[in-house]
């Protein structure tokens, strides 16, 4: 063993220069030489219990990390605090260490790591073949060495936390932009709850029991045709519930390819899979606090419903490629176009998480159920066309009005929508003009047959329509005549916008009883 001057320097000059992995490896390096012996490890306590190193010089390299537990070891007082040595006969000492059995080794020198506070961090180990008689002055030494790693292990702990920090600072960062862009969404949708108007008796009983289901944490299951307003549903249900404060996730199962289901849903660790560069949050994480509404919940893959099925009774999840389990408080509302008590019959949806889902249901009456609402729906969706190009267009003209009350309407409401729009846009007049833009196929005959196990009914039934003729054109000229001012007369008078002459819109007020009041 050199001189104790030698000894400080070998240690100083070796390790003053490095940090972190590499100041480990040099001081386990230079304490085995400077004992002359065949190993030595640096290795940082983990609990009460156990410790891995940081550093193994086993002679003439560099070894393996490794892990282990301190009972049974020469290791257990040096975490506690204590210097220790055992100078000979070291395997016959600790029998039940099979490492020091396999190595050989007959003595051991070992000094814990111990910070200001008198914390021990960590030990620095030196062991050899053959007998070991360090002086007082050499396990002075490493002792001063010692706390010279404990200052550095204390500052690559520091490190490894602040990374930590950084990392979960990260997520959450993530986490927050993306339930940001939902909440835009949901302020460029402005909710769509104005288009949850109308009066006819299917629609006021579907809003007495989306008024009723609302408060409570119950998974709902939205039913009906495609374009009837599910999505409108949802939002109502999770806006008038107690957690509207926290996002509503939308995730369409229909416009997500098989193999992306769960990492959309269930979010993945970096390299889970092929393409997997980063960390992706999941839906039900973001929507952790808030409803998740899992729309054409039908089109799922039956893999994928087994995890789903899993969240809905544990409310908890592992991200793909991760064995970490995360908990959530998650409502579900799921929608569907589909006879899901059929799907579960042909074996493409499970029975169980059919059952599930439809804790509570309800279904969206098409709109050829819904005569009486045809009006306004209309004007509304004409009023916002408007607004959107700007053309001053003040009514929907009679003929047309009753063009859409006899058709049949296979797109819903969002058929509807959509047609005002582009009536609107192609319009040239006063008043909507629909000749060039409405289906040419006969009314009261959908164009396509409707997912529903309901077969369309023509809207020519009373039960469908309003009551009379008379009735509807009271409606209209009243909706036209408030969108005026009540103004007649004039370039943005109600004559105008209906393509009548002012005498005839008195006559008809004065027939149909209308007047401001």
């Amino acid at each position: 063993m050199p001189a104790e001057p030698e000894f400080l320097r070998i240690l100083t000059d070796g390790t003053a220069p490095v940090t972190g992995d590499k100041f480990f490896q040099l001081l386990a390096r230079h304490a085995a030489e400077a004992l002359d012996a065949r190993y030595a490890f640096a290795a940082e306590t983990l609990n009460p219990n156990e410790s891995r190193s940081l550093a193994y010089w086993e002679g003439t390299g560099f070894g393996e990390g490794f892990s282990y537990r301190f009972p049974g070891t020469p290791c257990l007082r040096v975490a506690q605090g204590h210097v220790c040595k055992t100078l000979s006969g070291l395997r016959e000492a600790f029998p039940e260490d099979v490492w020091l059995q396999q190595i050989g080794v007959d003595s051991y020198v070992g000094v814990p790591m111990r910070v200001a506070t008198g914390e021990v961090l960590g030990h620095l180990a030196v062991l050899h073949t053959e007998p070991m008689d360090p002086t007082p002055a050499a396990l002075a030494v490493l002792q001063i060495f010692a706390s010279r790693g404990a200052v550095e292990l204390q500052r690559v702990q520091t490190e490894r936390a602040l990374h930590e920090a950084l990392v979960e600072v990260e997520r959450l960062r993530d986490r927050l932009q993306a339930e940001n862009v939902y909440l835009q969404d949901e302020i460029r949708a402005e909710h769509n709850f104005e288009e949850l108007i109308g009066t006819s008796e299917p629609w006021q009983k579907l809003m007495q029991q989306v008024r009723s289901v609302a408060a409570t944490n119950s998974t709902v299951l939205v039913a009906g045709e495609t374009g009837v307003g599910k999505e409108l549903i949802a939002r109502a249900l999770h806006f008038g519930s107690a957690r509207r404060a926290r996002p509503l996730v939308k995730v369409n199962c229909a416009a997500i390819s098989a193999g992306l289901v769960e990492s959309e849903l269930f979010g993945h660790v970096k390299g889970a899979f092929t393409g997997a560069f980063e960390k992706r949050v999941g839906r039900f994480a973001l929507a952790d606090g808030g409803t998740i509404f899992l729309d054409e919940i039908g089109e799922l893959p039956l893999d994928s419903q087994v995890r789903l099925l899993r969240v809905l009774q544990e409310q908890e999840f592992e991200p793909v490629g991760s064995s970490v389990t995360q908990r959530v408080d998650v409502r579900v509302i799921a929608a569907t176009n589909r006879n899901l008590a059929e799907c579960v019959e042909n074996g493409t949806f499970r029975a169980d998480l059919y059952f599930r889902l439809n804790v509570i249901p309800l279904e969206v009456p098409p709109l050829r159920e819904r005569g009486s609402d045809i009006t306004q729906l209309a004007l509304h969706f004409l009023t916002r066309a408007t607004r959107k190009t700007g053309k001053p267009i003040r009514g929907i003209g009679t003929a047309a009005l009753e063009q859409m009350l006899r058709y049949a309407w296979p797109g819903n409401v969002r058929e509807l929508e959509n047609l005002i729009e582009r009536a609107v846009v192609l319009s040239s007049g006063p008043a909507l003009e629909l000749a060039s833009v409405f289906p040419s196929e006969p009314t009261g005959t959908p164009r396509a047959a409707a997912k529903s196990s309901a077969p369309p009914a023509p809207l020519a039934s009373a039960a469908t329509k309003p009551a009379t003729i008379e009735e509807v054109e009271r409606a209209h000229i009243l909706s036209v005549l408030e969108s005026t001012s009540w103004v007649i007369e004039g370039p943005r008078g109600a004559a105008q916008a209906l393509n009548v002459s002012p005498s005839t819109i008195r006559s008809r007020m004065k027939r149909l009883g209308l007047n401001r009041g």
